[in-house]
């Protein structure tokens, strides 16, 4: 995993997490990277300074990037544990719930990049995932 520091062309910047340069370049050029702030998928690289831990940092329980990503998976199964899987319904029942045509519920799915800035000019909180989701029909 890598992350990359990032800005849309609002100059609003954000961290995010790829599987490495290639897959941060591929989901870029199918607008699936967007800014947390204003929806915009004109995303890019900001300037990064180099993370470079001190020894007696690190010897003092910091931890390495590979359990920060396994704590963040375990913060995110957990906060989905309680949450019901909507599939591409997403923006649908999220819309539904903000209306009050449905109940309010914790809720996770799909959004196409449209869906979810239409959801956030309309004022209802939605954010992405840090981590893919297997949908319950494509589990083993």
């Amino acid at each position: 995993m890598i992350v990359f520091d990032l800005q849309c062309e609002k100059a609003h910047g954000f961290e995010a997490w790829f599987a490495s340069s290639t897959a941060f370049e591929s989901q870029c050029e199918a607008g699936q990277v967007i800014c947390p702030f204003c929806g915009s998928a004109k995303i890019g690289k900001a300037v990064m300074a180099p993370r470079i831990a001190a020894k007696a940092s690190m010897s003092r329980g910091s931890m390495t990037p590979a359990e920060a990503m396994t704590k963040l998976a375990t913060m995110q199964t957990e906060l989905l544990k309680d949450s019901k899987w909507v599939g591409s319904a997403f923006a649908e029942k999220a819309r539904a719930m903000a209306d009050g045509d449905a109940a309010p519920a914790t809720i996770h799915g799909t959004a196409t990049p449209k869906e979810a800035i239409a959801l956030r000019e309309e004022g209802i909180s939605a954010l992405p995932l840090p981590f893919p989701v297997i949908p319950p029909e494509k589990r083993n």
